[in-house]
């Protein structure tokens, strides 16, 4: 709207002010009559600010337009019978323009089923019914409001003043009974299905439901109550909720407005923001605490959280989706509450506003995306390695070992059938068997310890407690072991006893150690594994490939692993890997 309209429109209100005022004077108070044209410029000026701040939004003329026919509703006091007549036939549209406004609130628009029919029905009782009463006013019964003064209806076609009386009432409790009783309930369904930055946005719709009851209330002390005892006080309550209903829903408008304003302070505050303050950032500007940021990952095709987690957008319609890009290409995705989508150039705007900050945070997001993708495989290459181990185990211990045993069977029963046909038996044949026996035992024994080295059975049957039992007895010095007990998962079990006896088996080759220790415990949802000896230190774990293994079958399951080997003092290796409590 241009100054020259708004100009205008003011110099009307004021116009129509006056002549309000003084019709009204025939037959109200001085202070009612002021009264009654305060809320009516209180809506006019009202409308007048939201239409300048908020063009886009119906809101503003709306409220001129109920201001305007607030104002002219007075008219209907006037000594004038074309005033009277015209004046008291569309002077209540003025009351259901109010309604129509606070159902229109914030939007400027109705857009809820019941809510339209509401307010068809509402403009329906209040024109329908004043026509019909004017029909059949005469000038001499009683008009509700108008006290003892009486005017002409130009349309009367037959005076029946029990007639004038049954309409009052019936447009009384029809439109301030019937219709505003639903009005109310209406906007308490609006309040309880919002979500809760709606409700903060609807604030002011408590006052509407408050301005409508005490004009309710008002009305019928009027109309049905011959000696209204609180009638003075019941009007000046109505008549604050009903001045302070249009303050209320133009803040309102404008409370989002500098909510807008407030984009502009997004930029300075992304100057030095991190990634996952960004998400708070854009939340606290756009005034929604339940908002979610998702960025665009190229290489996977896929939307991720900061941390690089990949995100299902909703498509329920209980959330609204935002998405940003640039230069044509995805960026990011808004996860925000619905009432914005009222608003996309607001939300745009802030997704502008941050796009420097969303491009490095999409990078960043990217870059954890793939160190998970790295920390996933190095999960699945150890957990493959540990299946590969199984199955080498399976295939000796069932396969060549077992051979092997058979063929010494095979032979130590053709050296007793040897012995038995032969009265002496050839010493060279009996010393070759004897000793081909011996190897094939000796073979035997290093494959079964090749095969507890390859993945031990007892580990997978008996628990990570037992197979380090069984591996302490086998080494040539004092261990001193202190293992938890129960189960663990088997990933874990298995690292843990690899960690053991690639320590062990340094200890024995390098350390020159006369004894060790070995500590296995967990606390706080992690799984320590501890092994220490007495030996000469010096370890250096990147030289080691052994050791450096461990350190990627720690660091696959998100663990820690530290070798403390300072020289002529012994050597530390700790391993500290998450587990379930």
């Amino acid at each position: 709207m241009n100054r020259l309209g708004a100009l205008a429109l003011l110099v009307v209100g004021a116009a129509l002010g006056v002549a309000a005022y003084r019709a009204q004077i025939n037959a109200l108070s001085s202070p009612h009559a002021v009264a009654q044209v305060a809320i009516g410029w209180a809506y006019l000026l009202a409308g007048l600010v939201a239409w300048a701040r908020r063009p886009a939004n119906r809101m503003g003329p709306l409220l001129v337009l109920t201001g305007l026919a607030l104002l002219a509703r007075q008219l209907r006091y006037s000594d004038d019978p074309f005033l009277f007549t015209m004046f008291f036939i569309l002077g209540d549209i003025g009351y259901a323009l109010v309604a129509l406004s606070a159902l229109a609130y914030p939007f400027g628009r109705v857009t809820d089923r019941a809510e339209r029919v509401l307010v068809v029905a509402g403009v329906t009782t209040v024109l329908l019914i004043p026509s019909s009463i004017a029909f059949f006013y005469g000038g001499t019964a009683s008009l509700s409001g108008f006290g003892r003064l009486s005017r002409d209806s130009l349309i009367n076609v037959s005076a029946n003043p029990r007639l004038v009386e049954l309409l009052q009432k019936s447009e009384i409790v029809l439109f301030f009974g019937v219709l505003a009783t639903v009005f109310v309930v209406l906007i308490g369904r609006r309040f309880w299905r919002a979500t809760p930055r709606m409700r903060r946005i609807l604030a002011p719709l408590v006052l509407a439901a408050v301005a409508f009851g005490l004009r309710a209330i008002f009305e019928c002390v009027f109309t049905f109550v011959d000696r209204p005892f609180a009638a003075d006080y019941v009007f000046w309550w109505q008549f604050v909720a009903l001045f302070a209903l249009p303050l209320a829903l133009v803040g309102g408008l404008l409370r989002a407005h500098w909510v807008r304003a407030g984009v502009g302070d997004l930029v300075l505050e992304l100057e030095h923001a991190r990634p996952h303050e960004l998400r708070d950032a854009l939340a606290r500007s756009l005034g929604d605490p339940t908002l979610e940021l998702a960025f665009w990952l190229p290489e996977r095709g896929t939307y991720a959280d900061s941390a690089g987690r990949k995100v299902e957008l909703p498509e329920n319609g209980a959330r609204a989706v935002t998405y940003l890009d640039h230069d044509g290409e995805p960026l990011a995705a808004i996860v925000h509450d619905p009432s914005l989508l009222e608003e996309p150039k607001f939300v745009r705007a802030a997704g502008a506003a941050a796009r420097l900050a969303l491009e490095n945070a999409q990078l960043q997001a990217e870059m954890r995306a793939q160190l998970a993708q790295v920390k996933e495989s190095r999960v699945r290459i150890v957990a493959a390695a540990d299946e590969e181990r199984k199955r080498i185990e399976r295939d000796l211990h069932d396969g060549a070992q077992q051979r092997l045993a058979a063929l010494a069977l095979q032979l130590r029963a053709a050296q007793r059938r040897m012995d038995a046909h032969e009265a002496e038996a050839d010493p060279a044949v009996e010393a070759l068997l004897e000793a081909t026996v011996a190897e094939l035992q000796a073979a035997n024994e290093e494959l079964r310890e090749l095969v507890r080295g390859v993945y031990p059975a007892v580990l997978t049957e008996e628990g990570l407690a037992t197979a380090l039992e069984s591996l302490v007895l086998r080494n040539p010095f004092p261990v001193d072991l202190d293992v938890l007990d129960g189960r663990l998962p088997a990933r874990l079990e298995a690292t843990a006893y690899f960690v053991t006896c690639e320590a062990l088996a340094n200890v024995m080759k390098h350390a020159r150690a006369s004894k060790a220790s070995v500590c296995i415990s967990r606390h706080n949802g992690i799984l320590t594994v501890e092994i220490e000896d007495d030996g000469v230190g010096g370890a250096r774990p990147l030289e080691n490939s052994g050791l450096s293994g461990l350190f990627d079958r720690v660091e696959a399951l998100g663990g820690q692993f530290r070798v403390d080997s300072p020289a002529g003092e012994g050597t530390r290796i700790l391993a500290e890997i998450p587990c379930e409590s």
